[in-house]
């Protein structure tokens, strides 16, 4: 009489960190299918501005900005040519307004000079300009011409990567590096805009909102006492 053999399954629980952030970032498309950036803009050019007044600001309040601002000023050529003075004066409500205005002047500026007056659509051209790092830089791409070069790391990315167990870093750039290891990249700008949603829902940085947060299973913080420094 011949032996029965019983094949044995073997079970592998989603327990390694890329596994979490993939079921995390699956959990975030369903949860907010149709996030997407929140800044109000045309073109490139505007989208790039709106990005650096965003700079320790909300986007509610760019958003009460940029329409008086494009209007008068529409395109890199107005901007690049724009009086100082007036810009800042557009600007002044979203915080350190006079280094946002420099550097929106100079930054068109050069789009006109050394780029044609478009905005360029490289990683390496882009962080060329001033006041523009790798988190405007990814936002525009993203967002103005659909290329993922990287993962935006705000301040709610930030957090929330930290509180999810994904990076132990505090460094924006060494944030984005740990991400990108572990989300495929015709999502990272999938993760970033559905974290900042949840950021502002749920994980909220004063008073995380854990007991209603469909990611509290997968996040080694999850009803943690919150601290604020």
């Amino acid at each position: 009489m011949g032996t029965k053999i019983v094949p044995v399954t073997i079970s592998r629980k989603p327990s390694s960190k890329k596994q979490r952030a993939l079921e995390i970032l699956a959990r975030l498309k369903r949860l907010y299918p149709d996030a997407t950036c929140s800044l109000n803009y045309a073109t490139p050019v505007q989208l790039l501005v709106a990005t650096i007044l965003s700079a320790q600001c909300t986007d509610e309040r760019v958003n009460k900005v940029t329409p008086a601002l494009f209007s008068q000023f529409p395109d890199a050529v107005s901007l690049a040519n724009a009086e100082l003075v007036e810009l800042e004066e557009l600007v002044r409500s979203t915080g350190f307004y006079r280094n946002k205005a420099k550097n929106i002047q100079a930054a068109c500026r050069m789009i006109v000079t050394e780029f044609n007056s478009v905005v360029p659509n490289q990683m390496e051209h882009l962080l060329r300009l001033p006041g523009v790092a790798r988190k405007t830089a990814n936002v525009v791409l993203a967002h103005a011409y659909g290329i993922n070069a990287g993962v935006t790391v705000d301040t709610h990315v930030k957090r929330l990567s930290n509180h999810l167990g994904l990076t132990t870093y505090t460094n924006p750039v060494h944030i984005e590096q740990d991400l990108m290891k572990l989300l495929p990249q015709a999502d990272w700008e999938n993760w970033s805009i559905r974290l900042i949603y949840h950021g502002r829902a749920i994980c909220k940085a004063r008073s995380p909102l854990c007991v209603a947060c469909e990611l509290a299973d997968l996040c080694p913080d999850a009803n943690k006492p919150t601290v604020v420094g």
